[in-house]
């Protein structure tokens, strides 16, 4: 089931009012509010894997902060989004603060879902392209892969690895690789 949008433009101050309790998921995305079902366990699942495996790599390297959602991602005026998982470099933590971050993270990751699916895969992934967010994940529980854009080289196709794969990950240019198994990921 898509999930369900409006056909009003959102400001952040409209956003904001927004209830925050429950399981209800908000964003807006290019003006129009986007509203989605509680995410399912084994979505939660694949999230706290990629935070623990992502978050203690950039931990130890002192490399930035990997957040999970709840947190939104404000790009601008008609855009709050709040991805699954997002990493933000060291040099660029001023750009958490009390809203949420306000600004391209430097990678985010969806999980996908039967209702998130398409809007993660297209208007999405324009918005964050758009944006300027250097690398986008969309992790697929159901086919077990991991789609890698790189957004900042201007990818039309994502490299699309499968179970068993290594994923490879360098957050930092110069910096330590990170390799983790998509299995580990998806487990």
């Amino acid at each position: 089931m898509e999930a369900n949008r409006s056909r009003t433009r959102w400001t952040y101050a409209e956003f904001a009012r927004l209830p925050s309790e429950g399981s209800t998921r908000y964003e807006v995305i290019h003006g129009e509010l986007a509203v989605t079902p509680a995410p399912t366990g084994r979505h939660q699942l694949v999230v706290a894997h990629l935070v623990r495996i992502l978050g203690t790599f950039v931990h130890d390297h002192t490399l930035g902060e990997v957040l999970p959602s709840p947190i939104d991602v404000l790009f601008g005026e008609s855009d709050y989004f709040e991805p699954d998982v997002v990493f933000i470099r060291m040099d660029r933590t001023h750009l958490i603060g009390d809203r949420g971050i306000e600004g391209p993270p430097d990678l985010v990751v969806e999980i996908l879902s039967p209702s998130t699916a398409h809007r993660d895969r297209g208007i999405k992934l324009e918005r964050y392209r758009h944006f300027g967010v250097p690398e986008y994940w969309i992790v697929d529980p159901d086919a077990r892969t991991v789609e890698v854009w790189p957004l900042d080289q201007r990818a039309q196709a994502p490299d699309v690895l499968r179970e068993g794969s290594i994923l490879r990950w360098t957050p930092v240019s110069g910096g330590p690789t990170l390799q983790v198994s998509v299995g580990e990921i998806l487990r």
